[in-house]
């Protein structure tokens, strides 16, 4: 089964013809502009972050560094389960 739409007819006027083309031209360069808009908004808005992330870890150890701080622990802690070959395991 194939899906077929009408072909659109095409004007044979000159005049219709360039303005529908001046038309197309016009909804791209808005579309264009749109999208260089919102991607400058996010591009900013990520290096706005960005610094502030950074000022902020750059603030942190100097207000702990101050504070004891606890030691890692030597010990990972979890449930482990053996599994023996040969034998079917339920899970």
């Amino acid at each position: 089964m194939h899906f077929h739409l009408p072909s659109p007819r095409r004007s044979r006027h000159p005049l219709v013809r360039a303005l529908s083309l001046l038309l197309g031209v016009a909804v791209l360069g808005v579309l264009l502009v749109f999208g260089l808009a919102v991607a400058g908004v996010l591009l900013i808005g990520g290096a706005i972050l960005l610094a502030w992330r950074q000022w902020k870890q750059v603030r942190s150890p100097q207000a702990s560094a101050n504070a004891p701080s606890k030691p890692a622990p030597d010990v990972l802690e979890g449930e482990f389960v053996v599994i023996r070959q040969g034998r079917p395991v339920a899970h």
